[in-house]
C-alpha cells in the first residue's frame, strides 16, 4: 500500500511539474502570436503553438490555443479557401480541447461562435443562416455556464457593429455589448494563461469608436 501511495505522489508530482512548464512557454508563445500585427510573425508564432499542443497533447487549453490562432489567421486570410482550410484546423483543435475536457466549457463555445463567424464572413449571403445560428447558439450556451466571460460580449459587440444598420446593426447597437464586456474584462488579471484573458485590447478600441458615435 505504501509503494501505490508513493507511486500515486511521485506520478503527481510529474504531471505538476509538466503543467508548470507549460505554462511560461505559452504564455510567452501566446502573448507574442496576439500582440503582432504582422501576419508573418502571427504564422510563425502560430506555428509554434502546434508545436507547443504536440508536446503537450494532453492538455487541453494548448489546443484551445492553437484553434484561436487558426481562426485569427484565416479572419486575416483573404482567399476563401485558405481561410476555410485555416478553420478546418481551427474546429479540429477545438474539437480536441472538448475531447479532453469531455464537455464544453465557456471559452470553448466562445471560440466555437467566433469559428462560426470566420466561416460566415467567408460567404456572407449563403453562410449566414446556418453559421449565425451556430454563432448565436454557442454564445447562449457559454452565457449559461459563465455570464461573467467578457469575451462573449465581446463577439457580439463585433458582430452588431459590422452588421449594417438596415439589419439591425451598428455602433450604437454595439455599444451596450462592448461596455458590458469592459467591466468583465476589468476583473480579469491575466496573469494565468489556463485562464483565458483575450480580447479586452480590441474591445477598449471598439468601444471607444462606438462611444465617438454616440456622441456625434
Amino acid at each position: 500500500m505504501k509503494q501505490i501511495i508513493l507511486a500515486t505522489a511521485i506520478t503527481m508530482g510529474v504531471l505538476s511539474a509538466q503543467a508548470q512548464d507549460l505554462k511560461p512557454v505559452l504564455m510567452k508563445t501566446f502573448m507574442a502570436f496576439d500582440t503582432t500585427k504582422d501576419p508573418a510573425v502571427k504564422t510563425e508564432q502560430s506555428n509554434k503553438l502546434a508545436l507547443i499542443t504536440k508536446k503537450w497533447d494532453g492538455e487541453w487549453i494548448t489546443h484551445y490555443y492553437l484553434s484561436y490562432s487558426k481562426t485569427i489567421l484565416a479572419y486575416m486570410e483573404k482567399d476563401a479557401t485558405k481561410k476555410d482550410a485555416y478553420l478546418d484546423e481551427a474546429d479540429k483543435e477545438r474539437t480536441d480541447a472538448v475531447s479532453i475536457l469531455k464537455k464544453d466549457n465557456d471559452e470553448t463555445l466562445v471560440l466555437g461562435a467566433m469559428i462560426a463567424n470566420a466561416r460566415m464572413s467567408v460567404d456572407p449571403m449563403n453562410r449566414w443562416q446556418k453559421y449565425g445560428t451556430i454563432f448565436k447558439d454557442d454564445l447562449e450556451a457559454a452565457k449559461e455556464i459563465n455570464p461573467s466571460n467578457p469575451r462573449m460580449y465581446y463577439l457580439n459587440g463585433v458582430s452588431k457593429m459590422f452588421t449594417p444598420k438596415a439589419y439591425g446593426g451598428g455602433k450604437k447597437i454595439a455599444l451596450p455589448y462592448f461596455e458590458k464586456a469592459d467591466g468583465f474584462f476589468a476583473k480579469e488579471t491575466g496573469d494565468d494563461i489556463t485562464k483565458p484573458f483575450w480580447g479586452k485590447d480590441h474591445n477598449t478600441q471598439f468601444l471607444a469608436q462606438c462611444k465617438q458615435e454616440d456622441k456625434e
